[in-house]
């Protein structure tokens, strides 16, 4: 039977003491000894839980990741035949009579039919094709390449209509047009509005073209507020191919002129 406090009795039926474990009595009358208490097993040690596959230990820091620079001199500035070659009223092209080896009719609206190098006609058709998708509207080429020759007639007239001072500031001297080298064109709105003025800039046309022709390997190379670098006033109209690669570095760089970028000297008037 189950004694209060859960000891466990012991006993016969003829009526002899009954004792808890704690205090049972032997047969021959010699009290036996108290059980011994249980003894205490150790702990077992927590082992981490695992979550996923075990991380190799530390063998040192890592390098730093390297950074890819734009190579400034992957291509001439000097090469009348590169695409990034700088012409301005102190960088004449030499020859002074370069004519571009791979000139071909450019196959968009026109005032004058263009002629541009292939690579440079292929990305206008490209880029005229877009700004008509995103717009609705219409852009035309208002004038293309030029020849030494026909910049000698450009230049004359504009020196006989308004003087060499201001011509000076409009129309390069022949062997210094970036026409000359097949790279450059002049774009006007379809119909025309504010050809070959300074308010082509606040036109639609001439906002997208400002804001999106570096897509297609363009810069907008007479900027308003870098007169004093180029030489020339204001030209929204005026675009240059220099290729996707520089035209996307200098628009990430936020650098607008080739001058700057190549860290060239300013070129306001002629030597």
């Amino acid at each position: 039977m189950l004694l209060a406090g859960g000891a466990l009795a012991i006993g016969t039926v003829s009526g002899r003491a009954a004792t808890s474990l704690t205090g049972a009595v032997t047969r021959t009358g010699h009290q036996a000894a108290p059980p011994k208490a249980p003894t205490s097993l150790p702990m077992p040690t927590p082992q981490p839980t695992s979550t996923g596959p075990a991380r190799p230990s530390p063998t040192g820091s890592q390098p730093p990741a390297v950074v890819p620079t734009f190579n400034r001199s992957a291509r001439s500035i000097d090469d009348p035949t590169s695409l990034w070659a700088v012409v301005d009223k102190v960088r004449p092209l030499q020859p002074a009579d370069y004519t571009p080896p791979d000139l071909v009719e450019v196959p968009v609206p026109h005032v004058w039919q263009p002629m541009l190098r292939a690579e440079a006609s292929n990305a206008v058709v490209a880029m005229f094709a877009a700004f008509t998708a995103e717009t609705g509207l219409q852009l035309q080429s208002q004038s293309s390449y030029r020849s030494y020759g026909t910049q000698v007639d450009v230049y004359n007239q504009d020196v006989a209509a308004n003087g060499q001072a201001f011509a000076d500031t409009s129309t390069a001297r022949p062997g210094t047009s970036e026409h000359q080298t097949g790279l450059a064109i002049d774009i006007s709105a379809l119909p025309g509005n504010c050809s070959l003025d300074p308010c082509f800039g606040a036109t639609p046309h001439g906002q997208w073209l400002a804001q999106n022709a570096w897509r297609f390997g363009f810069l907008l190379r007479y900027p308003a507020d870098k007169v004093p670098i180029t030489g020339y006033g204001y030209e929204p109209w005026h675009f240059r191919y220099i290729g996707a690669d520089l035209a996307t570095e200098m628009h990430n760089t936020g650098v607008t002129t080739l001058e700057e970028f190549f860290g060239l000297p300013a070129a306001p008037g002629y030597n």
